[in-house]
């Protein structure tokens, strides 16, 4: 019956530290308290961003926005939603049509390039013009 008992014993025990470890019942400063931090942390800090899908996320911008180049040429960010609906031949015409409207400005579009994120989904376009 001794044995039995030491058993029991044993499992109350278990219980008792899962219970306290599942409803946070160590005061702090402790070393339970601190090894729990610390994995909370190790998993935090550890867990690959791809698992909860956490990717940084480019803010929406205006349709049509320019971005700094170097001399002699600019770079305007377009939207999928202007650039999508032109045909692929047609789009270097289009859109400098659109910046004309846009800016006011003569601009011929040189090239066209997809911006992709970590997922390959398109968030937008890049078009280098030149006066």
């Amino acid at each position: 019956m001794e044995r039995g008992q030491a058993v029991d014993a044993k499992l109350e025990l278990v219980i008792s530290g899962l219970k306290r470890f599942i409803l946070w019942d160590y005061r702090r400063a402790s070393w339970q308290y601190d090894v729990m931090v610390a994995v909370i942390l190790i998993f935090l800090f550890a867990t690959p961003r791809e698992w909860f899908r956490d990717q940084p996320k480019v803010p929406h911008v205006a349709e049509v926005a320019s971005l700094p180049a170097g001399k002699g040429s600019q770079v305007f960010w377009f939207e999928p939603a202007i650039v999508n609906p032109i045909p692929e031949t047609k789009r270097r015409k289009e859109l400098s049509a659109i910046l004309k409207t846009r800016t006011g400005k003569t601009l011929t579009v040189t090239s066209i390039e997809p911006v992709r994120d970590s997922e390959k989904e398109l968030q937008g376009y890049m078009a280098f013009a030149k006066p």
